[in-house]
């Protein structure tokens, strides 16, 4: 599977807004710092997630952006089916023949889908967060 920079970008945005206070909006060079993107970019980026749902936008000094709907509801597949499109076969070129690859072809590309219309950002962010503080030193005696 090939997914755009913008895509990847995309996600790096949502789990960043994921790890924020809910309903506290975040402002974009905030984002753009934390997660090396470039503001420009991050800029677009947002206004087509905010297009797709998946983000609200708050005027004002004390504005930004904040997810549209709670993290645990949000998967990683329908936001990148919003941004990439269909994402069967992305990552190969297919013949139009079949050919005897063709069946394991389509059960990895199945695979793939799965898991990424299973996984939420709610799920990403506490499997990072575990792993962040599993290696948190602890000088206690």
């Amino acid at each position: 599977m090939t997914i755009s920079v913008k895509g990847e970008y995309a996600l790096q945005a949502i789990l960043d807004l994921a790890s924020q206070r809910a309903g506290e909006p975040v402002k974009i060079a905030e984002i753009a710092r934390r997660q090396r993107i470039p503001q420009k970019f991050l800029e677009m980026i947002l206004a087509s997630l905010k297009q797709g749902g998946f983000v609200e936008s708050r005027r004002g000094a004390e504005g930004g952006y904040l997810l549209a709907r709670p993290a645990d509801s949000l998967t990683v597949g329908e936001v990148l089916g919003f941004l990439e499109g269909a994402r069967e076969g992305t990552g190969r070129t297919r013949r139009k023949a079949e050919t005897p690859f063709t069946g394991m072809w389509q059960q990895v590309d199945r695979a793939v889908s799965g898991i990424l219309d299973k996984t939420t950002f709610g799920d990403l962010l506490r499997g990072w967060t575990e792993k962040q503080n599993k290696y948190v030193l602890n000088w206690e005696i």
